[in-house]
């Protein structure tokens, strides 16, 4: 059965039970273990860490580190938990999240419903993966000391993981964006490094970062990056705007926008920050990635990684699997001898 017939069939269920249902299926009915091997072309060091190929599985998906063990089988080279916060926490009141299949989108307000820092790390534990694996942390929305969460969550994954992203971009948790302010970033970021350097680690930190900044943000959030040197950042997160071409009757619902509609947003972006940080700090491009067309764009743009989600949800688990094939071609196709001679062509 192919997975459009399979997916008009779960467009009938509200789309977290279909989420759970994918969650389900891959955690008890998928059992291969076979690794791809990739066209050298696509390999990139990043993190210090060598990636096969610049497909990831961005958070969200596997919030509660269930089966992020199986997508390496599936063609990704690494998986990002959570985001993951101190203590469990339900998220907001449902429904909170919706498909919008004409625009190929998804609207969420989830509010980072995870079992808690102790359990997944336990998971974590136990289990092993053939992949890099990344951990999404926040804070609870209850919280009284954000900072103080975000460190806590740090020292609980901070010798487990390949790299810890700070998501400080969610829509979906009130004044969390208020973390983009150059005083309050700079706060943050001094605390987790200082945390960092009293462990003794040298686990890689992440920013990750909303669509939604203004244009004078960008350049002061780069000022901020640089001067502490952190060793990426992830652009973007879901959107609140971008709702004025939907098709969709839901468009309106309030929450992140996700998917197609994100794609040029994100993009120009990635641009932007690209013109400013170059090569100095390696960008993860997130939003629209469907395609081996839309991944290549990113790349071109200044991304180095990729990620996606809502994609998976309209093409199915076969998707990184198909964009590296047409990648392959794409890079081969306009000369390039790897995939870090593409990185920002279009930002010269």
């Amino acid at each position: 059965m192919s997975y459009q017939i399979i997916n008009r069939l779960i467009n009938i269920f509200d789309p977290e039970l279909s989420h759970s249902l994918a969650i389900f299926s891959l955690k008890y009915l998928f059992w291969s273990t076979r690794v791809d091997d990739d066209d050298p072309i696509l390999s990139v060091k990043v993190f210090g860490k060598k990636f096969k190929n610049p497909i990831g599985l961005a958070a969200g998906f596997d919030k509660n580190a269930d089966v992020y063990e199986k997508f390496s089988s599936l063609g990704f080279s690494f998986s990002e938990i959570g985001t993951v916060t101190p203590r469990p926490q339900v998220g907001n009141l449902k429904p909170r999240v919706f498909r919008l299949n004409e625009d190929l989108a998804v609207i969420n307000r989830l509010g980072f419903p995870n079992e808690g820092m102790s359990k997944i790390r336990s998971k974590i534990q136990n289990k092993l993966s053939n992949g890099i694996l990344g951990i999404n942390i926040g804070p609870n929305k209850e919280s009284t000391s954000r900072i103080k969460d975000y460190l806590e969550t740090f020292e609980n994954f901070y010798d487990i993981s390949d790299y810890i992203c700070i998501n400080i971009s969610s829509p979906n948790t009130e004044s969390l964006r208020d973390f983009h302010e150059v005083d309050q970033l700079e706060s943050l970021l001094s605390e987790v490094l200082s945390l960092r350097k009293s462990l003794k680690s040298t686990v890689p930190v992440i920013l990750k970062i909303s669509p939604d900044i203004k244009e004078k943000e960008i350049s002061e959030i780069c000022n901020v990056i640089l001067k502490y040197n952190i060793d990426g950042i992830t652009i973007s997160n879901t959107t609140v705007r971008q709702r004025e071409t939907l098709r969709n009757q839901g468009k309106n619902e309030q929450g992140g926008l996700s998917g197609v509609p994100l794609q040029n947003l994100s993009n120009n972006l990635i641009k932007k920050f690209y013109k400013i940080i170059g090569k100095k700090i390696p960008i993860v491009g997130v939003g629209g990635v469907n395609s081996g067309k839309s991944a290549y764009e990113k790349i071109r743009s200044g991304a180095t990684l990729l990620q996606l989600y809502t994609g998976l949800v309209f093409n199915g688990p076969f998707i990184a699997k198909n964009i590296k094939k047409d990648l392959v071609l794409l890079l081969k196709q306009d000369g390039f001898k790897s995939l870090e001679e593409a990185v920002g062509v279009d930002c010269k």
